[in-house]
């Protein structure tokens, strides 16, 4: 299924996706050394009930899962990349951690994922790759325009990840958003220029570059839920979501 947001509808989009946003980033100011992922999802939850919001996750049990899933935040350290089961683990110097949350607020959701190094180190390696999700998704908003392609997207993301030197995984990536979190068009982070979707204003997505230091394959953790590199490397993940307007994407989830 594909929603197109009426003009009206736009608002409440807005709403959702500052949301989201704000939550994201007093979650990173909050997850220091020594806190807990326990901690970080308690917070979450506390937070998206104070909005009057709805978790996206918390009853979410996709096939590939082991569902539901239970949790109001993913949280992925180190070599975790994506849908990270929030477990008794504290976070220690060094640590990259990637955060990706979907709420919904008056019927319209909004999804977004930040990563992070917690503490004062500052690995050079981890660095560079979240440097290079975040200009991937750079890339990728500035080719969402009405008109354009899925498939020109696709292209503009992967270049950029490419370019840095990272395999490429099409298996997960953005999405279309609405009245519920996962929509069509998917939208890989590689593909041909041209092809796919035609985007249209009114149109949400998630666009979510990530990458793995150097393997494109992944694993399932035993919990039945967090994805890992399968060779143990680092992982980056940035999200956001826009909205295709006639002059081009507007970005819902900045603080």
């Amino acid at each position: 299924m594909i929603e197109i947001l009426r003009p009206t509808e736009l608002p409440r989009a807005k709403k959702a996706g500052a949301l989201v946003a704000d939550i994201l980033q007093t979650l990173k100011t909050r997850s220091t050394v020594g806190t807990n992922l326990r901690d970080i999802d308690r917070w979450a939850e506390s937070m998206i009930a104070e909005a009057g919001a709805q978790s996206c996750y918390v009853d979410y049990a996709p096939s590939f899962g082991r569902g539901p899933f239970g949790h109001y935040i993913c949280t992925s350290v180190n070599d975790a990349v994506l849908h990270g089961l929030p477990h008794d683990y504290a976070l220690a110097d060094g640590d990259l951690l990637s955060l990706d949350l979907a709420v919904s607020k008056e019927g319209v959701v909004a999804d977004s994922a930040i990563s992070f190094i917690v503490g004062d180190a500052q690995p050079p390696e981890s660095v560079a790759m979240i440097s290079a999700t975040e200009r991937a998704l750079r890339a990728g908003i500035a080719a969402a325009r009405p008109g354009a392609r899925i498939g020109d997207v696709s292209h503009a993301i992967g270049s950029v990840l490419s370019e840095a030197g990272y395999p490429v995984n099409t298996q997960f990536g953005g999405h279309g958003v609405g009245s519920t979190m996962h929509q069509d068009p998917h939208v890989p982070n590689a593909g041909r220029p041209g092809r796919g979707y035609r985007l249209r204003p009114g149109l949400l997505l998630a666009l979510e570059p990530w990458v793995m230091a150097d393997t494109a394959e992944l694993v399932t953790d035993a919990d039945g839920w967090t994805l890992r590199s399968a060779t143990g490397c680092r992982t980056a993940h940035s999200e956001h979501t826009i909205a295709i307007t006639d002059g081009g994407a507007e970005i819902l989830t900045v603080p």
